[in-house]
């Protein structure tokens, strides 16, 4: 028996568990005019708060999405965000009861697979999520630079409404589309854009073809800081989200950021660990990865409907045993082949918890790499190097949003 329970809210909990979570972060609540952009986030019957003596201890909630998965097919996903639990009920059960609860119902809605971004990296393998996806934070010394080409194509600065309205139409073209990518909910170009945009002057910028037809966006700030030759405090554009229909759109917008006058450094931020901007400058060592860090965690909630939703590629079959404390009905031992995947009572050649097969599932991690750090059990020493075929991609997974 435990000493809190927990439920879904309703909308007159919402800016306490808002508070609640923020509190975890060591963050006040939000202020009026921030709270009307998160209001707006918060569905009905995706938010839990946990409960003792009449007071919220604990919450979690989920935006409604979608995930691309190998091979282009897409599925039912939810963003988890906002958990916490208070300082004074941490290790009493509070989290696991909340992602308990929380798993059970992204299930029974049909939802395949949810996704995170971890604010700690040790909470959520016990809860089934693994590491699917990286990405990388970008500082490129503009002075040094030197691109080698000029952009081809005309890109404008379009603000306003005008500017978020042709971001997200060519974001909700594009995405999903790389395994890893997310559709956005309504709620996130509300906090992410028009919040942004009322308090940091974000700028959005425009790739348009020779036919008017806007084929890309970049979105960008500047922090001003010294315009001579300092390095102690360069003015910084920092590149916040960038999206292109194709490469020549995707090298112009990059060369537009690294043409703007009076700035000394272009940062960015969450980008593709396989995108070769430095291939676009004369120096090469301009361009420095700051950091590589761990993006997209991933939940297979339904295991046998995403192992059906990604495709594989060509090899002989392998036998997967799945171990799954918080969702058993996913427990079993599943037959991957070039055609498909179907539930078996055959014996496992590799048996993995549900959070070394979501590292797996995208395709950013080996199985031989896994087995090698003895993250999975090996009851056939060939079938490592099978799965490695079948689940091999050809790009990198990213996910490029943060919720």
């Amino acid at each position: 028996m435990t000493d809190h329970d927990v439920r879904v809210l309703d909308d007159s909990e919402y800016r306490t568990a808002h508070g609640l979570f923020r509190g975890t972060l060591h963050h006040t609540p939000a202020p009026d005019d921030q709270w009307e952009f998160v209001r707006e986030s918060y569905e009905p019957g995706r938010a839990f708060g946990a409960f003792a003596d009449g007071e919220m201890i604990g919450t979690v909630q989920s935006f409604p999405s979608r995930l691309a998965v190998p091979g282009g097919g897409v599925v039912p996903h939810a963003a988890v965000s906002r958990v916490g639990v208070r300082a004074d009920w941490t290790r009493r059960g509070v989290l696991s009861a909340l992602q308990r609860a929380q798993l059970r119902a992204l299930r029974s809605a049909g939802d395949v697979a949810a996704t995170l971004r971890a604010s700690e990296t040790a909470i959520y393998g016990r809860y089934g999520y693994g590491v699917a996806t990286r990405y990388r934070f970008l500082r490129i010394d503009r002075r040094q630079a030197a691109p080698r080409t000029r952009p081809v194509g005309r890109v404008r600065l379009v603000e306003g409404e005008a500017g978020e309205r042709i971001a997200r139409g060519l974001f909700d073209e594009l995405s999903p589309g790389r395994a890893g990518t997310i559709a956005r909910w309504p709620a996130w170009w509300g906090l992410t854009v028009r919040r942004v945009a009322a308090e940091e002057n974000l700028k959005i910028a425009v790739r348009y073809r020779s036919s008017g037809e806007a084929d890309g966006y970049v979105m960008y700030k500047v922090a001003p800081g010294e315009h001579d030759s300092s390095d102690e405090k360069p003015t910084t554009l920092t590149v916040g989200d960038l999206w292109a229909r194709d490469a020549e759109a995707w090298a112009d917008l990059w060369l537009f950021v690294l043409g703007v006058d009076l700035v000394g450094r272009v940062a960015a931020s969450g980008r593709p660990v396989d995108e070769p901007v430095e291939w676009l400058l004369g120096d090469r060592r301009a361009c420095r990865v700051a950091e590589e860090a761990d993006e997209t965690w991933l939940r297979l909630v339904d295991v046998p409907a995403a192992l059906s939703a990604r495709t594989y590629r060509s090899g002989e079959p392998v036998v997967i045993g799945v171990r799954d404390a918080y969702l058993p009905e996913n427990a079993g031992s599943y037959r991957v082949t070039p055609d498909g995947v179907t539930r078996v009572d055959d014996a496992p050649e590799l048996v993995l918890d549900a959070d070394v097969l979501a590292s797996t599932y995208l395709g950013d991690v080996s199985f031989s790499t896994l087995a090698a750090t003895r993250r999975l059990d090996v009851a056939d020493p060939t079938a490592v190097a099978r799965a490695d075929a079948l689940f091999a991609v050809s790009e990198v997974p990213w996910s490029g949003t943060f919720f």
